[in-house]
Parts: C-alpha cells; sequence; structure tokens
C-alpha cells in the first residue's frame, strides 16, 4: 500500500482518481511514498526514507527544494497548462480593468449611495467620466511567454478584435501548431515592446527570468502601457515599475502577486493570487498530479518533471529496474554489466537525461534479487533504484 500525503487540500476529483486497493491518502500519513502539495513551503520539509515523488496540483515549484530532491532521487512533477483557461479568463479581466475603470467606479457609486441626501442616478450622470477608459479593440496586445497560458491569451485576443505580438524564444512545435496564424511571432522581444498598448508576461520564474520587465524594458515600452502580470511576482522588478507608473510611462500595472510596497501604489491593481482560483482550475491540477504521481509509483514512468526527464515505456517483462543517478558517462555500461554478470536478459530499456541527472527504465524476463538490486545501487553515482514487478 502507498502512502500519500497530502500538504494542502486537495481536491476530492484529484484523489478519486486514485486507486483505493493500492494507496491511502492523507495529511497525516508518516513515512509516506509520496507527496501531494499546493503552495505549502516545504524547503525545510524533512524527506522521508520512503519518498520517491512529490506532484505539485500547479504549474510554479518554487516552494519546492528542486535540487535536494534530486540529490535524493526523489522526482518532482508540476501540471503544466491544467491551470490555462482559469488564468486566461483573468487576463481578460485584467486588460478590462486596466483599461476602464470599472473598480474604481463601482467604488465610488457605493460611496453615493451611502452617502445622505445624494440623488444617486443624477450623481452617477454627473460623475461617470471620471472613470471612463479605452476599449480593447484594435488595440495592439503583447504576450511574452507562448506556453500553454501564453498560447491561449493571444488566441482570444484576436477574437476580442485585437492585434497580437508574441515573443518565446523556446517555443516548441506543438505550442506553435496551437498559436493562430494571425499571432504575429517576433524573434526580438523589443519589437513586442515598441508596439503594444497591453503587455502581459507568462513565463516560469528562474534566475534567468527573474526582473524580466525592468527599467531597461519599459524604456522601450509605449508610453501611457499597461503591464499585466499573473505568472510571478518577481518577474517585475517592482522598484522600476513604481517609477514607471509615478512618471506616467505605465499607465495601470495589474498583479496578481502584491506585497505591501507595490500594493500601496496609485494605478496599481492588486489581485489576491487569483490566477488559478478556480474550482475547476483546482480539480483539474489535482487530477494531472494525482495521475502522475500513480504511473510514477506503479509503474515508473515519468511526465512532466522538473528535475528528471520525461521517459514513459510499456511494460515488456517480468520485472521493471527504476534508477535515477547522476548523468555522466558509463553508467550504462555499469547498469548492463551487472545484469550481464548476473545472467538478467534486457526485455527492454529507456534512457534520458535532463541537465546533471538521468533515468533508465531497464525491463527484465526475471524477478529481480535483492542481492542485484543491491549491487545496482552500490554503483558509484546511483542515487535511487527501484523494483517493480508486473
Amino acid at each position: 500500500m502507498y502512502r500519500i500525503k497530502t500538504l494542502n487540500k486537495i481536491s476530492s476529483e484529484g484523489l478519486a482518481h486514485l486507486d483505493q486497493s493500492r494507496f491511502q491518502a492523507g495529511n497525516d500519513l508518516e513515512n509516506e511514498d509520496g507527496i501531494l502539495v499546493r503552495s505549502a513551503p516545504m524547503h525545510d520539509y524533512v524527506f522521508p526514507d520512503a519518498l520517491r515523488a512529490i506532484a505539485r496540483a500547479g504549474a510554479g515549484t518554487n516552494n519546492i527544494p528542486i535540487d535536494r530532491c534530486s540529490e535524493n532521487g526523489i522526482v518532482v512533477f508540476n501540471t503544466p497548462g491544467a491551470n490555462a483557461n482559469a488564468v486566461k479568463e483573468l487576463v481578460i479581466a485584467a486588460m478590462l480593468i486596466a483599461s476602464r475603470d470599472v473598480l474604481g467606479g463601482a467604488e465610488w457609486v457605493q460611496e453615493q449611495v451611502h452617502t445622505p441626501n445624494v440623488d444617486v442616478a443624477a450623481a452617477v450622470e454627473k460623475g461617470k467620466s471620471a472613470f471612463a477608459g479605452p476599449e480593447l479593440y484594435h488595440k495592439t496586445l503583447g504576450v511574452i511567454g507562448l506556453g500553454a497560458i501564453g498560447v491561449l491569451v493571444a488566441n482570444v485576443a484576436l477574437e476580442l478584435g485585437m492585434d497580437v505580438y508574441g515573443y518565446d524564444p523556446f517555443l516548441s512545435v506543438n505550442t506553435a501548431l496551437r498559436l493562430d496564424r494571425h499571432v504575429h511571432v517576433v524573434q526580438n522581444v523589443d519589437e513586442l515592446y515598441k508596439v503594444s498598448d497591453y503587455v502581459t508576461i507568462h513565463v516560469p520564474y528562474n534566475s534567468s527570468t527573474k526582473d524580466t520587465i525592468n527599467a531597461e524594458a519599459i524604456s522601450k515600452m509605449k508610453g501611457q502601457v499597461r503591464v499585466l502580470n499573473l505568472a510571478r511576482g518577481e518577474l517585475v522588478n517592482d522598484e522600476d515599475m513604481i517609477a514607471a507608473l509615478e512618471s506616467g510611462r505605465v499607465a495601470r500595472y495589474v498583479t496578481d502577486f502584491p506585497n505591501e510596497r507595490i500594493a500601496a501604489v496609485k494605478n496599481v491593481i492588486a489581485l489576491p493570487h487569483l490566477g488559478a482560483s478556480t474550482p475547476e482550475s483546482e480539480a483539474n491540477c489535482a487530477v494531472m498530479a494525482v495521475r502522475q504521481l500513480q504511473d510514477y509509483l506503479l509503474n515508473g514512468n515519468i511526465t512532466n518533471s522538473v528535475n528528471l526527464p520525461n521517459v514513459s515505456q510499456d511494460w515488456s517483462g517480468i520485472a521493471r529496474l527504476c534508477m535515477i543517478h547522476k548523468n555522466i558517462p558509463a553508467m550504462l555500461t555499469k547498469i548492463m554489466g551487472v545484469l550481464s554478470d548476473d545472467n538478467i536478459n534486457v526485455e527492454n530499456m529507456t534512457n534520458k537525461s535532463k541537465k546533471d541527472y538521468a533515468y533508465t527504465m531497464v525491463d527484465v524476463n526475471t524477478r529481480i534479487t535483492e542481492e542485484v538490486a543491491s549491487e545496482l545501487r552500490a554503483i558509484p553515482n546511483m542515487i535511487r533504484v527501484r523494483v517493480l514487478n508486473h
């Protein structure tokens, strides 16, 4: 029985996909084989000996110590695209509230309602011009990052009658096929900055993307641009954005990641991290996370891992060896040497690497004894060996 610990509330729709005969899930389990998590901080989490995988029900994994997981042979999964529709819809809402002061207007109406002796209808007609703003139609949207979310945003913006520019130096073939042919894909982000009335960013946060939108980037944008950040707070430099708002170069900034400094600035619309906060998104993320975690624990297959390569193969033997090791020369030779010395015939094998780590899956035509498993674990730079029986 595999034990799956939940560090956050996980949608029941996702948990329902666990095979109840082989898995038990709960927040009070110990020595867990797997973890399902959303936003719970894990950098100080003590890994039990049995832990083999962590599945994040969401795209970002900043709350998980990826390097420490890799060193301990723990696969970390995320769920890219599962919340894409929810974020796409919020981007459209963000463009609208950045253009027309819907929020300020609604608050102002409530003030009139609660002010004695005010004719609300008359006050509205007199004061509504203070909340006016431009339409999206025929304006230009720049989308930085054309992944699962960026593609949806670009395509729906076209349907709203916008001209759309997209930038993504890592655009995949599969994503490109989903992108409407009318999107102007540029090779230099400066081309996007130069023409866009709205700029929205949809890239993962890491050391190379930190402060993507900074003073230099903003200086290349059109005056009175409206900037949207529903991806990660650190992608935008707060101090540079504040300066741009104060100068008027940026008309509005919508962020889903408020802090004490940025949320208090005029013309900032700060949302309480609503990007994926829909029941549909939470269910989609949970289902994907559970399926990936379950497939790995039962079959050794890896899909959507952030620290190890995607590896999947159909069963073709009696037993399966799943080995995580350093990505260095001669590892396969050493693995095959152990199996050959023990007269074990290989039915099928897959080996892939991702940066410093590699994953080798081997199907064999006999049961693997503990002695053989121990020999494999003793290979230098071998991190984890799992034996699965069909």
